[in-house]
């Protein structure tokens, strides 16, 4: 009998997080689901782990390691639902997630895609608080979440017809993956909120996605161009604010590097930005050194000693 939903879980070296991940699964109070889990290359107990799950609901697949996008390719291909959600193999849901999210695109027809409130689990202060993403259902949607979709792959259940309309996930990106997938689809067609916290992210040390704070960035730039390029009219409609929209906060993450004294991280990001011609004055002031060796740019750094950013000054980490 086909399932109502269909979860796809990429699984790399992820043993000890599967108990959590996969029992957030089996909790569910909603029990009409199919959970594909992709063993992508895992050289741990991963795939012995999940071979030894007796809940016929759980269909294993292995491939060679090719990455979360490829792995999660693999589970689209295989999947039989009318929905499908995405949940990593070191994350959680709430038990009401699949029961709330599939109410809401039954109640909303002609939604391809329902997204909720989430909360960072392992950080410290307000950056652990639960969030919910804004209503983006308004006249300047596109224009809103071509800035940035502010939930993550596993805070959303969606249409499988439109993630294959889409063309899935494009494994090139290491980062944005979900956030290229989400703007093609929610960009121009009816999107619901549920305005609960039904998701958690895990963080547990070093090795996850977003460590690499340039590469982030910068694949999110890239995903940006490529929808651009797929979209030309959405580029003319933006006019002059695209530049603004693709490269203030790009520069923002560079100053917030900065300004943290993670200089490899702000000159990749500098080097860029000044690549497009972007910022005023006072900005390519901070930017030039980027161009200088890496000794150079840290002994000028240590001239000036532990300064902090004027107040005048562009501000990190803006939302």
């Amino acid at each position: 009998m086909t399932p109502i939903a269909t979860i796809i879980m990429p699984c790399h070296n992820a043993s000890a997080h599967l108990p959590s991940s996969v029992g957030s699964v089996m909790a569910q109070t909603f029990s009409d689901w199919e959970l594909i889990a992709i063993d992508d290359g895992s050289t741990d107990h991963t795939l012995k782990w999940l071979r030894a799950q007796t809940d016929p609901r759980l269909r294993v697949h292995a491939q060679p390691n090719q990455g979360v996008s490829a792995a999660r390719n693999a589970g689209l291909a295989a999947a039989s639902g009318l929905y499908v959600a995405f949940l990593d193999a070191d994350d959680t849901w709430d038990a009401r997630f699949l029961d709330k999210m599939v109410a809401a695109l039954q109640l909303n027809p002609d939604a391809m895609l329902a997204y909720c409130g989430w909360q960072n689990v392992g950080l410290p202060g307000d950056r652990s608080q639960p969030f919910v993403p804004p209503d983006y259902e308004a006249p300047n949607k596109r224009t809103t979440l071509f800035a940035g979709c502010r939930w993550p792959i596993h805070a959303a259940l969606t249409r499988r017809e439109a993630i294959l309309s889409a063309g899935g996930f494009d494994p090139r990106l290491k980062n944005a993956e979900d956030y290229a997938l989400w703007l093609e689809i929610a960009g121009t067609q009816p999107i619901v909120r549920v305005p609960d916290v039904l998701a958690y992210y895990h963080f547990h040390g070093t090795g996850q996605a977003s460590d690499n704070q340039a590469r982030a960035a910068l694949q999110l730039l890239a995903a940006q161009q490529a929808y651009l390029d797929r979209h030309p009219e959405f580029g003319t409609q933006l006019g002059n604010a695209r530049r603004v929209i693709l490269y203030e906060p790009l520069m923002q993450k560079g100053y917030a590097a900065y300004w943290k004294r993670d200089l490899p991280t702000a000159r990749v990001i500098f080097r860029r930005v000044m690549q497009a011609g972007f910022g005023g004055v006072r900005d390519w002031l901070y930017m030039l050194p980027s161009l200088l060796p890496l000794r150079v740019h840290q002994f000028l750094l240590g001239l000036l000693g532990n300064n902090q950013p004027p107040a005048s000054s562009r501000t990190p980490d803006r939302p």
